[in-house]
């Protein structure tokens, strides 16, 4: 049985820096030369990941936006979307308004990746913003009125604030929209005390898009394996045959790990990786010898 393997990026495969060590990025290169399925979910943007990835050869497509798109990592190229509702964005939108809080909004519109952004409303968004325009990010727009940005395909609503306040709007918007969205809160561990809400569609998460690339890519009879260590790596946990959680994962998460390793300082993931392959593949290499 061929093994396809799956990690999440932030707090797991890259270290505290957001950066892939040079160990991690030299043995992924070995292995996957050795024919590795190999990918990653996560809830970054395929721009993001290209600079992380830079020099990876990942041929399977990776997972952007937890799930509500599976791209070409070096093209960028969307090759699945799942988009939220139109009627749902809006009634998500004035939500948030009631909650006097400002979003931003990623979508596709066509033609290139978006992210809109207006009102300032608090140094979490700053930072973002900041972050972002340092990147040289070319999906960033200011928009003067969110509502002309509703006719693209809209993938996530991301508002940033307290995390007492995202708790009461992410409720409202969970009593309203369970069976429409996902909805995810959580602190962005590079901004300590800033919390990110993110509302996806209800068929954008980690579980299923790895559905799909099973599906799609001839992968049928692959043993699954992920790595995660937040809550919305659940879901894809739930798929696999085999689920990791690094050991600075969130506690929920764990409850649902089959296996815990280091840290995402030690570079466990990728030593897990090798270490497994390495099994496999000394065992391919005998059958196929014999």
């Amino acid at each position: 049985m061929n093994t396809l393997y799956v990690s999440d990026l932030d707090g797991t495969l890259l270290g505290d820096n957001a950066i892939i060590s040079s160990f991690s990025k030299k043995i992924l290169s070995e292995l996957l030369h050795q024919g590795l399925q190999f990918t990653v979910a996560s809830a970054r943007s395929v721009v993001s990941m290209q600079a992380i990835l830079k020099d990876l050869n990942l041929r399977l497509p990776i997972i952007e936006f937890n799930g509500a798109f599976i791209s070409d990592l070096d093209s960028g190229r969307h090759e699945i979307i799942n988009s939220i509702c139109p009627s749902v964005v809006e009634s998500i939108y004035k939500l948030i308004l009631e909650f006097r809080c400002v979003p931003f909004i990623s979508s596709f519109n066509g033609t290139e990746d978006c992210v809109y952004y207006k009102n300032v409303m608090n140094d979490g968004m700053r930072l973002h913003i900041n972050d972002r325009l340092t990147s040289k990010d070319r999906r960033l727009r200011s928009i003067e009125d969110f509502t002309l940005s509703f006719s693209d395909q809209i993938v996530c609503l991301t508002v940033i604030g307290h995390a007492h306040e995202l708790l009461e709007l992410q409720g409202a918007i969970i009593e309203r929209h369970e069976t429409n969205v996902e909805a995810h809160l959580m602190e962005n561990q590079y901004s300590p005390g800033w919390y990110w809400l993110t509302i996806h569609d209800r068929k954008a998460t980690k579980g299923q898009a790895i559905r799909t690339l099973v599906e799609n890519y001839g992968l049928q009879e692959s043993e699954i394996v992920v790595f995660g260590d937040q809550i919305n790596d659940i879901k894809m946990f739930k798929i696999a045959n085999h689920a990791i959680a690094v050991a600075n994962a969130d506690a929920k998460l764990k409850r649902y790990a089959t296996l815990l390793i280091g840290s995402n300082i030690e570079d466990s993931v990728v030593k897990y990786i090798h270490h497994d392959w390495s099994k496999k593949y000394a065992l391919k290499s005998e059958f196929y010898i014999g």
